[in-house]
C-alpha cells in the first residue's frame, strides 16, 4: 500500500481516522542513529507504527524497532508528542489518518541490523549527515528534538 504525506497542504483531504503510533530514536555508542528507508513513500525515517490494541505506546516502540529494525530496545524518555492537525497521510486504500505519534529516546540492548518488508534499505547514520537524505519534515523535526536534548518533551 503506499501513502502520500501532506504537511501543511491546503488541498489535502480531509482526515477520516486516527492512529496512535510511536517513532522511536535508537543510537549507538558512536551517536549514530539507525534509519529505514521505507518502501511505501522511499523516505528514510526513524523506526515506528502504530499502537497495537492490548499494548502500551512503551510496549509498541519496543515492537516497532524491533519489527523493523532487528534491534532490542528499552524505552528512556519521550522526546516529544507530534499531533499537528495540518499533517495527513493519505494511504492508497482511502486512509487519511491525522498524525498522532509520540516520539521515544531508547537504550539500545541488543539484536542484528536488518531490514522487513516495510522498508528498502537501513542504516546507522551520524546526525549531522541527514541534511542530504529524502526525508519527511515531521522526521527532521523528530531527530532535532532528540539532538537538543530538550529539558521537557515537545508538545505540538
Amino acid at each position: 500500500m503506499s501513502r502520500t504525506d501532506h504537511y501543511n497542504d491546503p488541498d489535502a483531504p480531509p482526515a477520516n481516522s486516527v492512529v496512535p503510533s510511536t517513532t522511536a530514536v535508537v543510537a549507538d555508542t558512536h551517536g549514530r542513529i539507525v534509519l529505514v528507508k521505507r518502501r511505501d513513500n522511499n523516505l528514510w525515517a526513524l523506526p515506528g507504527g502504530g499502537l497495537d490494541l492490548g499494548e502500551s505506546i512503551t510496549d509498541c516502540a519496543v515492537r516497532e524497532v524491533r519489527e523493523e529494525t532487528g534491534l532490542d530496545v528499552t524505552v528512556t524518555s519521550l522526546i516529544g508528542v507530534y499531533t499537528n492537525p495540518q499533517h495527513v497521510i493519505e494511504y492508497s486504500d482511502g486512509e487519511v489518518r491525522q498524525q498522532f505519534s509520540l516520539c521515544f529516546a531508547t537504550n539500545l540492548i541488543g539484536g542484528t541490523l536488518r531490514t522487513d518488508d516495510e522498508s528498502t534499505d537501513i542504516r546507522w547514520i551520524d546526525p549531522a549527515d541527514i541534511d542530504d537524505l529524502p526525508m519527511h519534515p515531521s522526521m527532521r523535526l523528530r531527530i532535532t528534538h532528540y539532538e537538543q536534548h530538550r529539558p521537557h518533551p515537545y508538545l505540538g
